[in-house]
């Protein structure tokens, strides 16, 4: 019968909960930012923005009242080989000493077919702030089973410059645009 209970109430949060803005922690377990350039057109090489930290506010009924905040931090960053990654880290590119995360902020949300979102946000790296769209997947929205809290999942990509960032050593060679492939799935804090 309290198992029955238990149930009944999730669902019914769940019901509650997308019929108006829902606050969600970013789960860094489940995040992946990738970002992938070609290499002297000989490789694709890509790396990982991990542990990110952040809120998404989603309204599945007002998608305009809808949010994201994230922090990157570089102590995140995988590039898979160590070497690679005290490059990446160092003044000549993100220069993480000085600027130890890279930041996005929504400023607007719209709705763009089923399922599907854009999300205009401010992108800051390296202390550079600059405008950047992404086209967003809704995943899924729902209960996640093993922390009978309500979660949502979405994919998103982009294309930014790097060197709009002050990142652009090597260009054209190894490519301005750089490709970012994300996938996040957030959950409700529990209560405290």
């Amino acid at each position: 019968m309290r198992k029955t209970l238990l149930v009944a109430a999730l669902f019914a949060f769940a019901g509650s909960a997308f019929a108006a803005p829902v606050t969600y922690k970013i789960d860094p377990n489940h995040t992946n930012v990738l970002a992938s350039w070609s290499h002297f057109g000989f490789s694709n090489p890509s790396l990982n923005f991990g542990q990110a930290d952040g809120t998404i506010v989603y309204d599945a009924d007002k998608i305009s009242a809808s949010s994201v905040q994230v922090t990157l931090p570089l102590t995140g960053l995988s590039a898979l080989a160590d070497q690679f990654y005290d490059h990446l880290t160092s003044a000549d590119w993100f220069d993480a000493a000085k600027y130890p995360s890279a930041t996005f902020k929504s400023t607007k949300v719209e709705a763009a077919g089923e399922g599907k979102l854009k999300v205009t946000g401010d992108l800051t790296v390296k202390g550079v702030t600059k405008p950047v769209v992404l086209d967003v997947k809704l995943n899924k929205a729902g209960v996640q089973p093993l922390a009978k809290r309500a979660a949502v999942g979405f994919d998103a990509t982009a294309t930014v410059k790097r060197s709009e960032f002050g990142l652009g050593n090597y260009v054209p060679n190894v490519s301005d645009e750089v490709s970012l492939r994300i996938t996040t799935e957030a959950i409700v804090p529990k209560a405290e």
